[in-house]
């Protein structure tokens, strides 16, 4: 009996090594060297059975000879989904999904199944039918074209495949498929690299939109090789804290549209329900006589958004003050502080701050500074801001307010929401009669002290 070969994978970047070492030679990280047995079995195509597939040979064109024409793409009926891929789901192409485990990759997908109008199958290699049919119970929707299939195998996978002929596959997930020519278990890297070429394959050769869903590890990065997400056309991150009814799609990775777009949702028992106005749920109805809140206009993606930014100042109790942030970039909030201390005067460094953005979400646009600052201040002088301002503006190390991009659809956004003024940077030239709001410049955070606490 021939002895089995054996690698040792990296599990950050996939790079093979013949023997045990302590760092990656790729990567240079540490300790992610793991074994494998591999098989010196012939790959075989997807749609092989046991016959070698066809080698083609590639051949060079000029680009001017090149046809181009524009992606055929499937409008989905969930209009969040369709904003973060770009306008829909182009054919041919790999879509991979992450996010932890019970946040509602599956009840997203599961969703999407049910109410697409296309032939699809759903595969499943963690739940059985009846587990299936259980959340489709739940979500209350019927389909005809929605098929289930509970098989972890690909060649098997592929065989139904060729009896149903599906318009869209969805794959549950891409850590449980199984290839019968790789010695080695589900979830190692060389199986998931290999299941994965096979679905690429049959995603370029068919034409036929393919979705995948990844687990995530405990860093929350996806797990597996870093190349799986080199290989897909698409990679999105699906967030929330299992606390909050609102879960959030985002963009890493799209080769037919923008990055960092944004989708939020809502998680209810019936499934999850778009949120096509996201403003309204992340700025709450308080009570206008409280100090230390404030409203940011930001965006995500294409999308403007009207945050909430609580603020929280205190006598520090104990040696050391406090300062925590939920939302927002720690370091970023003392810097905020450092600029107040120094630019403004204002003597913050024996008292906590706390800081929230309402929702769970969190946000990295610079823009919300000016809101931060304004928040902070309110909570420290225990005065309440009006109710029917916002801001819009990032501060510098000079304490001067800074512009922002894209500041004509935060404007927009705000005067589309009913507020009465906004508060942006003096360097910024912006067209102003357009809108029903006062738009007020701002120089500097003295200049903020001075029209709003003077």
């Amino acid at each position: 009996m021939a002895k089995a070969k054996t690698v040792y994978y990296c599990q950050n970047c996939g790079a093979q090594h013949p023997k045990w070492q302590g760092q990656c030679n790729s990567c240079k990280q540490w300790n992610t060297l793991v074994e494998e047995v591999i098989s010196k079995t012939e790959k075989k195509d997807w749609h092989t059975d046991g016959n070698t597939a066809k080698s083609l040979q590639p051949k060079f064109s000029k680009i001017e000879d090149i046809a181009y024409e524009v992606e055929d793409r499937i409008t989905l009926p969930d209009k969040e989904l369709n904003r973060v891929l770009g306008g829909g789901l182009v054919k041919g192409s790999l879509i991979l999904l992450g996010g932890e485990p019970g946040i509602g990759k599956s009840t997203l997908l599961l969703q999407l199944c049910l109410k697409l109008k296309l032939k699809s199958l759903y595969v499943s290699g963690e739940e059985s039918s009846k587990q299936i049919k259980m959340r489709a119970q739940r979500i209350s929707a019927t389909n005809d074209n929605c098929y289930i299939l509970a098989d972890t195998s690909t060649q098997n996978i592929f065989k139904q495949i060729k009896r149903l002929g599906p318009e869209i596959l969805i794959i549950d997930s891409i850590q449980t498929l199984k290839t019968e020519f790789v010695e080695s278990s589900p979830g190692s890297i060389s199986q998931i690299r290999a299941c994965t070429a096979e679905l690429i394959s049959f995603a370029k050769d068919t034409n036929t939109p393919v979705i995948l869903v990844g687990h995530i590890n405990k860093e929350g990065h996806l797990a597996g090789p870093k190349i799986l997400e080199h290989m897909v056309d698409t990679v999105l991150q699906f967030e929330g804290d299992q606390n909050f009814i609102y879960r959030i799609i985002r963009v890493q990775k799209n080769r037919f549209g923008a990055t960092h777009e944004l989708g939020i949702y809502e998680m209810f028992s019936g499934g999850l329900k778009e949120i096509l106005n996201p403003s309204k749920i992340l700025i709450s109805n308080h009570n206008h006589n409280l100090s230390g809140t404030s409203i940011a206009a930001t965006i995500e993606g294409m999308r403007p958004l009207m945050i909430e930014i609580q603020a929280l100042v205190s006598s520090a109790v104990y040696g050391t003050p406090q300062r925590s942030s939920t939302g927002y970039n720690a370091k970023r909030l003392n810097m905020v502080l450092a600029v107040l201390e120094k630019r403004a005067g204002f003597k913050l460094g024996a008292k906590d701050v706390f800081l929230n953005i309402t929702g769970g979400i969190n946000v990295d646009d610079p823009a919300i500074d000016l809101a931060v600052v304004a928040a902070i201040l309110s909570s420290n002088d225990d005065t309440a801001l009006e109710h029917n301002i916002c801001f819009a503006g990032e501060i510098g190390l000079a304490g001067e307010v800074r512009p922002v991009p894209r500041l004509e659809q935060r404007i927009a956004e705000a005067d589309k929401l009913g507020f009465e003024k906004i508060f942006i940077s003096k360097h910024t030239k912006v067209s102003t009669n357009a809108y029903n709001l006062d738009v007020i410049s701002l120089g500097s955070v003295t200049d903020l002290v001075e029209v709003l606490f003077s």
